[in-house]
């Protein structure tokens, strides 16, 4: 009986795709990912369901909409003293690693992890090496959970954790079994204090003197001011958040950014090398994505997609590299174009497992990629289009147009709808929400929107509805001014409701 393949899933912290050489970047030092890309298939149109971390990372793990499995916001790591035992917030879930541990596959966790408490492993991960943090305060100096294991690590984390995958490689390289390994480096990540530290790496040279024009700089967005004080509002910790007021234009920390893409390259480098030295590249199919983009002062913003009131998924927060590599499975130089999240990935890994798409939800979103690789559209595809949500925003894009659809309800604060032309505004700067020439389109995208919603939300974690967050929500007074004091996120659903 053939041996499954293997799967190598390595994911980035906060990147979108114009940060690489093979996207069209002529500033950054990427030569390892430019290769994979010239050597398997490149998604140029490839979307993240949400912009922050830990509700991508969930929906990659389930192939659900945040809508579905409840993770709408980063888990806040800063709570967890209060957090229950072992808590996890996919506990009881149906995940990738679970059943791919199920049918027989060795499964690894190396990296960040940020979706519960990181001194236990989650359920279906057997070999589990991460750092304390999901919030990454630092690229050095940061305390490991090493199956069972607990020591500090001085060097770049990127580094150490490349080298602890390839451990786990080399470990697997002699075994019948197949194995499963999420590498999800914790880096480049963009935020202070992390890009602001004076620690240089092998990179720091290279970027010192870059102009950095392949960022669009602009002057501050009132909506990152507006978002900036509802954190501020709904904060109890005492935690600065001025660096999304400053960061915008400032150059020490997008070079820093940079060197971090760089470092990275590095890592996806020996990755790549070390499966052929093993002889595994054959058998493994190696995908390079991250969890979702990250404004560094295009439309005067900077971070996530929830940093600005209402919150905006334009494609620098929205959209992400998506690159697939196996020699005898993947094309080479092929690019594809079609609309794709990398939610997608659940279907696909699974599909090209040979095991049954299966979901504990009665419906799926998570469609699988594989016979766009040998550059067929499945029939049943449905819409070109990728469909995403930040709390009181939800968005539809197609080839042609995006959609910000806001929360309409009462209490929404007078927030409202923005419409975009992609072929003839690509900035997404002119704003035809609600003009008459566009009517027509703007009414059934908004159908689309509602369609989809309506067929993948669950009741108990639709927000739009009633429904309540795991753990955390960056718009708590918004959501406690539309549905009551008693509004509150929780740990876990009570499935007895379902």
């Amino acid at each position: 009986m053939k041996k499954k393949p293997n799967i190598v899933l390595i994911f980035t912290d906060n990147q979108q795709a114009s940060t690489l050489g093979c996207y069209g970047n002529s500033e950054i030092h990427t030569p390892n990912l430019d290769r994979l890309a010239q050597h398997g298939v490149k998604f140029d149109n490839a979307f993240c369901p949400n912009a922050f971390c830990s509700p991508c990372r969930a929906s990659v793990l389930t192939g659900k909409l945040p809508s579905q499995h409840g993770v709408h916001s980063w888990i806040d790591d800063r709570n967890m003293p209060d957090w229950p035992a072992g808590w996890h917030a996919l506990n009881g879930m149906q995940t990738l690693p679970a059943q791919l541990k199920q049918e027989g596959y060795s499964t690894a966790l190396i990296g960040k992890y940020h979706l519960g408490e990181p001194t236990s492993p989650a359920e279906g991960f057997d070999h589990w090496v991460t750092l304390e943090d999901g919030h990454v305060r630092s690229f050095y100096r940061n305390k490991i959970y090493d199956n069972g294991r607990v020591y500090d690590q001085p060097g770049h984390s990127v580094d150490f954790f490349t080298s602890k995958a390839k451990e786990f490689m080399g470990a697997q390289a002699q075994k019948e079994q197949p194995f499963f390994l999420f590498l999800p480096y914790p880096a480049p990540y963009g935020h202070w204090p992390a890009t602001k530290e004076t620690d240089e790496n092998r990179h720091s040279k290279r970027y010192e003197n870059c102009p950095m024009n392949s960022v669009k700089r602009v002057a501050l967005n009132k909506k990152a001011v507006d978002g900036f004080l509802m954190v501020q509002s709904d904060s109890t910790a005492d935690l600065d958040f001025s660096m999304l007021m400053r960061a915008p234009n400032d150059l020490p920390t997008l070079r820093n950014y940079y060197s971090q893409i760089s470092m990275v390259d590095d890592g996806v480098g020996e990755i790549v090398a070390s499966l052929e030295e093993l002889g595994l590249c054959e058998d493994t199919l190696l995908i390079f994505t991250t969890d979702h983009g990250l404004s560094v002062g295009q439309h005067g913003f900077w971070g996530h997609g929830g940093s600005s009131f209402p919150s905006n998924l334009h494609r620098a927060a929205h959209s992400i590299p998506l690159i697939m590599r196996q020699p005898g499975v993947t094309p080479s130089r092929t690019t594809s174009r079609v609309m794709v999240s990398n939610m997608d990935l659940y279907a696909t890994i699974l599909e090209h497992a040979g095991l049954p798409i299966t979901s504990d939800s009665p419906a799926l979103p998570s469609r699988s990629l594989l016979p766009l690789l040998a550059g067929d559209t499945p029939l049943d595809w449905g819409d070109d289009a990728v469909y995403s949500e930040q709390e009181e925003t939800r968005v539809v894009r197609t080839q042609k147009w995006a959609l910000f659809k806001r929360f309409d309800g009462p209490g929404n604060r007078g927030i409202s709808d923005e419409l975009y032309d992609i072929e003839l505004d690509p900035d997404e700067t002119c704003n035809l929400s609600g003009t008459e020439a566009v009517a027509e389109v703007e009414a059934r995208l908004g159908a689309m929107l509602r369609d989809f919603f309506d067929r993948y939300t669950r009741q108990e974690a639709d927000l739009w509805t009633g429904g309540v967050p795991i753990q955390n929500s960056v718009r708590q007074s918004y959501w406690k001014e539309v549905w009551g004091e008693n509004w509150n996120p929780v740990y876990h659903y009570d499935e007895s409701t379902d």
